[in-house]
């Protein structure tokens, strides 16, 4: 019989977070983790052969060669709704248009 580890795995939206704790063999890769943590039955959205997975706040790049370790906490993320570069210049541009407005 396979030797047993802890793992979680947590997903955030806004409005609700949610982290399961789960055991799972030792030598079980990330994707695996997730599937077996039934967190796609409470939300839906999350497309665990798409997400983008880290481990405790690192960027995991092969979720199906990432094997886990005993206490590892896999974050499942949400994709961004804009590109970081256009936020940062809708927010210059907001404010050069306010300075404007206030002369």
């Amino acid at each position: 019989m396979a030797e047993m580890i802890q793992v979680e795995v947590a997903y955030a939206l806004p409005e609700k977070q949610k982290i399961i704790r789960l055991s799972v063999e030792q030598g079980t890769v990330l994707r695996e983790a997730v599937k077996r943590s039934g967190i796609v039955q409470e939300f839906p959205d999350i497309d665990p052969d798409n997400a983008k997975y880290g481990i405790f706040g690192k960027a995991v790049r092969d979720a199906d060669a990432e094997v886990l370790r005993d206490g590892d906490r896999v974050e499942i993320y949400r994709p961004l709704l804009i590109d970081p570069k256009q936020a940062r210049a809708n927010r210059a541009a907001k404010v050069s248009a306010d300075k404007a407005a206030d002369k």
